[in-house]
């Protein structure tokens, strides 16, 4: 008689979960087959993130331009490979003389994260040599627009950061510049450029009110002088640090960096700490060995093989299926605890990007990361629905015309209708 009833149960609760499946379906189908979706590509795939079972599945299979989904593949070689305090500084001490080289560490200065360990380091040391040899890799990633060396999103790549590599233009009775570096190279000027395209040569409106950021063109000699500014001492530029063994400097928090990429979608703290995993695991600065690394030793078993190309997604050479997105998100959500997790994606009507998106009713039902260029938006993450589960899901929108406004309304009605119903 016990069985009967366990089995009545199992089966009441098989439709149930039927049902809710076939309303969700016949929900998303409904949207789909719209006008807004004719002409551009979409795909999604909802997962449960207990059962594994598969909720909804539309071009799942099929490959799309993640834009900053992408960094959901750097956050998980980061988290996999850096430890919980990032690497600030190489260094050796020889005779009377502090080498050291970077490691990639976005933090140095950072104007936001504002970490200081690696210069009060330096303070402490008269005779200081920069090692800039162990840098591989280019200053911009594939297919990076080119117009966009000026804009804030868009710093140049480099192993030892200093400011975010962008001068800070900050309006008060004398304009203030930092790093001080640049304090000449700044001219009052309106115009519709930051700065010259060929040189450290940076423009500011005389009428405007705002701070900006404009990345600085990165060499090694300027490197060298911006730390000789900063610390009131000569600074000594080799290629290749002496023998001895390499000491490691720590800085800040690695969650600190994690939480700043994935809420205000920073590009450049998404490039450097690629290259930091690189400096980490094989003692070189370039991106494409973690990339290689990390498709090849653990992510091996994706259905599709992604072409992953940078670690911000501001490359449209980027290509990635909603299942590869899935996958990494399902891999994250067993590799670490969920409350952590939570607190390293943008909450729903609370923080980051999705601030003002995606609004629960006590509280966030969406933890996930955004991803736009031009005429793309995706979506990737955790839903939380009103009946106690959690799902994982990926929403991929390529190549519309419409609105990002329009797309974003009809992907949030859909998700919506996701957390009241399953």
């Amino acid at each position: 008689m016990k069985n009967f009833l366990l089995l009545g149960v199992v089966l009441v609760l098989l439709s149930a979960c039927s049902s809710k499946k076939s309303m969700i379906s016949n929900s998303f189908n409904e949207q789909l087959s719209s006008n807004l979706y004719k002409n551009q590509f979409t795909g999604v795939l909802i997962l449960d993130a207990i059962t594994k079972d598969t909720i909804y599945d539309h071009n799942s299979h099929k490959y799309f331009i993640p834009a900053s989904n992408t960094k959901i593949f750097t956050l998980f070689a980061s988290l996999k490979i850096l430890p919980k305090q990032i690497p600030a500084l190489k260094y050796v001490e020889s005779n009377d003389s502090l080498y050291f080289e970077g490691t990639g560490d976005p933090s140095f200065l950072h104007p936001y994260l504002k970490d200081s360990t690696a210069f009060k380091f330096l303070q402490k040391h008269n005779n200081v040599v920069y090692s800039s040899g162990n840098f591989e890799d280019k200053k911009y990633g594939p297919g990076w627009a080119w117009d966009d060396y000026q804009w804030y999103y868009s710093p140049e790549k480099n192993n030892l950061p200093i400011n975010g590599n962008v001068v800070m233009v900050t309006p008060s009775n004398k304009i203030k510049v930092t790093p001080a570096y640049f304090k000449d190279s700044v001219l009052e000027l309106a115009t519709k450029n930051n700065r010259n395209e060929f040189s450290n040569t940076f423009f500011y409106g005389t009428q405007s009110n705002d701070t900006v950021e404009i990345p600085f063109i990165t060499s090694n000699h300027t490197t060298t002088a911006i730390l000789a500014n900063l610390l009131s001492k000569n600074v000594s530029l080799t290629n290749k640090m002496p023998l001895g063994k390499k000491q490691t400097l720590y800085g800040m928090a690695s969650d600190s960096l994690f939480k700043r990429m994935m809420h205000e979608s920073d590009n450049f703290i998404a490039e450097q700490l690629l290259l930091v995993a690189g400096s980490v695991l094989k003692d070189t600065l370039n991106s494409k060995i973690i990339r290689t690394y990390i498709l090849e030793k653990e992510l091996n078993s994706l259905k599709q093989e992604p072409r992953w190309v940078d670690g911000s997604g501001l490359s449209r050479y980027n290509l990635f299926t909603p299942q590869n997105m899935i996958a990494v998100l399902d891999k994250l959500y067993s590799l670490i605890p969920k409350e952590r997790l939570f607190t390293i994606f943008p909450a729903g009507g609370v923080s980051g990007t999705l601030k003002n998106r995606y609004v629960g009713d006590k509280q966030p039902y969406i933890y996930a990361k955004s991803g736009s260029l031009s005429n793309n938006y995706c979506l990737s993450g955790y839903l939380l629905t009103k009946s106690g589960k959690t799902l994982i899901f990926s929403f991929m929108n390529n190549h519309y015309r419409t609105s990002t406004l329009e797309v974003r309304t009809r992907m949030e009605q859909m998700l919506q209708k996701l957390r009241d119903t399953y």
